[in-house]
């Protein structure tokens, strides 16, 4: 999959450049809320070897990190911070994540804008995965010792099923993804039991749901949505 999808990134891309222009930046400054906190609101701390694509203006070799606090995509030059702009037409890849800015609906008609990392390409549906932040603030008393605990932050990975613009949070667990693609329960049932599915597993998750898209495909219409049963409920 990995493979198909930088495929897909370079057919795009028109152009190789050496340096990021700065027509694709806007100035940012450095989040320092967190500074003493254990962990981290960049996926990694080091900006990674990466590649931007505008479709406009070409394909160009840079470093970038993701910011998951911000949702952005930052570039250090000298001592200045910036950010890529945040366009549907500018497309990232760092450290084998494909990072797409998608302004994306829930079935509710929910506006869900920001960066999601493309993991599985098929030509019904996609997958994508979003990183988030979540935060626990430091606590002065701490445990019964009596000794402070300090502040926590931890990247957070959810998994969307994407059809049309429209997404559908996966739940990363048996028996809330099986509620959530009810209309197949028993068969998804049997095959997640056959095959020893771990819905926590990337690589299952998507293999479950690619299983989901075949049991639709034998309704009898092949051009059924797999969002469309849900769309009232949720």
């Amino acid at each position: 999959m990995r493979k198909i999808l930088h495929l897909l990134f370079l057919l795009i891309s028109p152009l190789l450049f050496a340096q990021l222009p700065q027509s694709l930046l806007k100035p940012t400054k450095r989040v320092t809320t967190f500074d003493e906190y254990d962990g981290s609101i960049h996926k990694t701390l080091k900006y990674k070897d990466a590649s931007v694509i505008d479709e406009k203006s070409g394909t160009f070799d840079t470093k970038l990190r993701y910011n998951a606090y911000t949702d952005a995509l930052e570039f250090k030059k000298g001592g200045d911070l910036f950010e890529l702009l945040k366009s549907p037409t500018s497309h990232a890849r760092i450290d084998g994540d494909y990072y797409y800015y998608c302004n994306f609906k829930t079935q509710r008609g929910l506006k869900k804008p920001g960066y999601y990392v493309l993991v599985e390409l098929n030509e019904k549906y996609r997958i994508y995965k979003k990183y988030s932040v979540k935060i626990t603030k430091p606590d002065p008393k701490g445990s019964v010792s009596g000794t402070a605990t300090p502040g926590k932050v931890r990247i957070k990975t959810k998994y969307f099923l994407e059809e049309r613009g429209i997404i559908m949070e996966l739940p990363m667990n048996k028996k809330e993804i099986l509620a959530a693609l009810s209309d197949k329960e028993e068969e998804l049932k049997k095959y997640m039991k056959k095959n020893r599915i771990k819905v926590r597993k990337e690589e299952d998750l998507i293999r479950l749901v690619s299983r989901y898209n075949a049991l639709k495909s034998t309704d009898g219409n092949r051009s059924r949505s797999l969002l469309s049963d849900r769309s009232r409920r949720d």
